[in-house]
């Protein structure tokens, strides 16, 4: 088979590689062509190095190009991949500094919450570039698959304002299978079966099966709370396990911002996270390592250069869903797999114009959605507060309405179990002067925000969070890497 693949954003450059050694695993696709592009040359560069030299090493025809010219990697694509950042960690780090000012302390910050409700200020106005891009001059009816977040938010936006054939892919319910697998001593992932369905980031197991036989909420607990890690890694996971009868797809650090009960007060939230990665709740934990991890591979390039010139092992190939998705499109080998996508129905009780995640399946028709699933109540609950910050957040992203932006904020849950309004308020004014450049819709808004915030007397204070961690240095990773390659 022979077509075409855009990578957006392709400068991610650890994360493009596994798309494209997946996509490689599939033997029809080893004459396709993969346009990559990037804001960043440097980062271009790096990526295309990497991929030249797995194709050199396997021997495959694939045609790889790098383009900071976006149109043109874009030109006859029959698919689009997008893994962008807007704004980089700059306007990461804002999104994390800023609302602890107010007393929000976020683990992650981009999904929902303060950090991710701006981060969608930020990518909309540039996904909707890239859907009129894709309108214009990719191949007719292209299918655009995002990866970016705050996920739900982005594929809202591509599919309501964007107009283009859109689904959004992650890998939390495929970890959070991989876990269950675990502690219930399944010898391989294939005997368990599992109905996940929520929004992103907010998915339920709500139907689990080992070889079968179905597991119930107090075998579930049981097996958990008895696993020498887990128990520790995922407290707030396995309490909302034991409340809500059903366990969340989300990592516990990540979980922890999504609600309004267990970050709320600095001295509750070392009872409910741990410190072992920072993926478990530790204060900006996610800005550290990503901090770290291109601080690491900028200096330590040439040996993933080296590794890049190894034959590809289809065994090996990841449960990231775009080459699965893609396989079963143009081979008609079905995959299964949770995926976002308009609800229009499928979950009987979440809003028809939400963005969802759950079931579908993937064959030559395109992807079809499992439809009739009903949400336990508490499930439901939970989704519906973030879906309502969503919807006014890609709202108020479109018209640039600083007031609508400032009622998504005051309802996120997190963030009103935390801040007053007066405070959040301040807080998104500061948020938006702060990464005005990032916001072209803001423009005219932020005149007036600089004004308001010149007389404000909202106090602030100076505060790391409850749980920070300093960016380690490159010769501190390289001990840390040193001492688990000797554990091994």
């Amino acid at each position: 088979m022979s077509f075409k693949i855009a990578i957006i954003g392709a400068g991610s450059v650890g994360f493009t590689k596994k798309l494209f050694t997946d996509l490689l695993c599939v033997p029809e696709f080893r004459d396709i062509e993969v346009a990559l592009t990037d804001i960043s040359q440097h980062n271009l560069d790096m990526i295309r190095a990497i991929l030249d030299k797995v194709v050199e090493a396997n021997g495959f025809p694939v045609k790889v190009t790098a383009h900071t010219d976006r149109r043109r990697a874009l030109e006859g694509a029959k698919y689009i991949i997008s893994c962008v950042r807007v704004g980089g960690l700059e306007a990461y780090a804002d999104d994390i500094r800023i609302p602890l000012k107010y007393g929000i302390d976020q683990c992650v910050g981009d999904t929902i919450c303060a950090g991710g409700i701006l981060y969608g200020q930020r990518n909309i106005p540039v996904i909707l570039d890239f859907c009129k891009d894709i309108r214009e001059v990719a191949a007719p009816g292209a299918k655009f698959l995002n990866y970016a977040n705050p996920m739900a938010m982005n594929t809202w936006a591509a599919i309501e304002y964007g107009k283009v054939d859109t689904v959004g892919l992650c890998h939390g319910v495929q970890h959070g299978a991989e876990q269950i697998a675990e502690i219930l001593g399944a010898k391989s992932l294939s005997e368990l079966d599992y109905i996940c369905s929520g929004i992103n980031h907010q998915t339920w197991f709500i139907d689990l099966r080992l070889n079968g036989r179905k597991i119930g909420k107090d075998e579930l607990v049981a097996a958990f709370e008895a696993h020498p890690v887990f128990s520790q890694q995922e407290k707030l996971r396995i309490d909302v396990l034991k409340r809500f009868g059903v366990y969340s797809t989300e990592s516990n650090g990540h979980l922890s911002e999504y609600l309004p009960w267990y970050r709320k007060r600095p001295d509750e939230i070392a009872r409910w996270i741990d410190m072992s990665d920072w993926i478990h709740g530790e204060t900006g934990g996610y800005l550290r390592h990503s901090t770290e991890t291109r601080n690491w591979f900028e200096t330590e390039f040439p040996q993933f250069l080296a590794s890049a010139a190894k034959p590809i092992d289809p065994a090996k190939r990841s449960n990231e869903h775009a080459s699965h998705i893609l396989e079963a499109l143009e081979t008609g080998r079905t995959y299964r797999g949770h995926f976002n996508v308009k609800n229009n129905g499928v979950i009987t009780n979440l809003p028809s114009d939400a963005i969802i995640e759950s079931p579908g399946f993937v064959d030559r028709f395109g992807i079809n959605m499992v439809s009739g699933i009903t949400l336990p109540e508490a499930c439901a609950a939970t989704c519906m507060a973030s879906i309502n910050v969503q919807r006014m957040s890609v709202h108020a992203a479109i018209s640039g309405d600083i007031d609508l932006l400032k009622l998504a904020v005051l309802h996120d849950p997190l963030v009103g179990a935390v801040a007053t309004p007066e405070e959040v308020w301040q807080m998104v004014d500061e948020m938006v002067v702060a990464q005005a450049r990032w916001l072209p819709q803001y423009v005219d808004a932020v005149p007036d925000a600089k004004e308001r915030l010149s007389k404000s007397t909202v106090k602030t204070r100076d505060w790391a969070g409850a749980a920070r961690r300093n960016v380690r240095s490159i010769e501190e990773l390289r001990a840390e890497k040193s001492t688990l390659k000797k554990a091994v």
